[in-house]
């Protein structure tokens, strides 16, 4: 049995109609997503195959969403391969939440309400419209810092996320990150486009929902996990008293996910991103070449991820 890194993607990996012909194969995934929905009180089956895109899209309605997606290939993997030997894992923004799912560190029925709820608190901390993110490409992190103090006078503009070498998400309020796309064009970046998305995460402007999120956190129960998950915070593991505090951080926090693979990379030669999409291969590609990162959003990555894993 190889030795697997696993991976959990964030916002941006979900679409209408994911998993559909997984359901049609496995049936712990219509399972797995009837256990969330009776959490929530929301049918995230229909809503994951039906949209519309308009309403999944919304980041109270992504989360749950896409982390019960997540949770089912996870079990679905376990399944086919059920000694599976999971190394390390990480996971983007409210992928980590997955990560500490299947690391046995969070009840899955928990992790669902945590994340709607943390979708509503990030959608109400910054009214709509007023606050924003941004992708640049190919400007360096120094050049970013840059761009972001001469946006300063603007208001708020900050790192978010480090994808991938050349690849920063800045937020922040609207002012600054229009001021900023513009500088960072002017600096020479490949390209600085404004993202669909409805706030600033993981940006400073994020604090507004971390005291009622630390309410939620305090009432849930954690786990020692089962192997060692990186969070986005620091890039190491959390012992069990760390993780509520690491998870409330991380709202306001930038996600350093070219710090998380090169965190992970010396755990194992093979990586495995349970989630639709291909996006956390993609980004691993740029961060380490050498590092296999299989994707699991259908029936035959499912396949050949269990063929890899189990060693055949």
């Amino acid at each position: 049995m190889t030795d697997v890194i696993a991976f959990f993607p964030g916002q941006g990996a979900q679409h209408t109609g994911m998993l559909s012909d997984l359901a049609a194969e496995f049936p712990v995934v219509e399972e797995t997503f009837r256990e969330a929905s009776e959490a929530i009180n929301q049918d995230l089956w229909a809503l994951s195959q039906n949209g519309p895109a308009e309403d999944l899209n919304l980041t109270y309605n992504t989360q749950p969403a896409l982390l019960t997606a997540s949770v089912a290939i996870w079990r679905i993997l376990k399944e086919k391969c059920p000694a599976m030997n999971v190394v390390a894992g990480a996971g983007h923004s409210l992928g980590e939440y997955s990560a500490l799912v299947a690391a046995g560190a969070l009840d899955f029925s928990d992790a669902v309400r945590l994340v709607k709820k943390r979708g509503q608190l990030m959608d109400a901390a910054v009214p709509a419209g007023q606050g924003g993110m941004a992708a640049v490409l190919g400007l360096s992190e120094e050049q970013i810092a840059d761009v972001c103090a001469g946006a300063a006078d603007a208001g708020v503009v900050e790192p978010a996320n480090f994808n991938a070498p050349g690849q920063i998400v800045i937020a922040g309020s609207m002012p600054a990150v229009e001021k900023a796309i513009e500088l960072a064009k002017e600096a020479g970046a490949k390209r600085a486009l404004p993202l669909a998305v409805s706030g600033p995460f993981h940006s400073s402007l994020m604090k507004a929902a971390a005291e009622e999120f630390g309410e939620a956190l305090k009432a849930v129960a954690f786990r020692a996990p089962e192997f060692k998950v990186f969070h986005n915070v620091d890039n190491q593991p959390a012992t069990l008293e760390e993780i509520p505090a690491r998870l409330l951080a991380q709202l306001y926090s930038p996600v350093n996910w070219t710090g998380a693979v090169e965190a992970v990379r010396s755990a194992a030669d093979l990586a495995v991103e349970f989630g639709p999409g291909k996006v956390l291969a993609g980004l691993n590609k740029r961060i380490d070449k050498t590092l296999s990162t299989l994707s699991t959003g259908d029936s035959r990555g499912v396949a050949a991820a269990a063929e890899e894993i189990q060693g055949s």
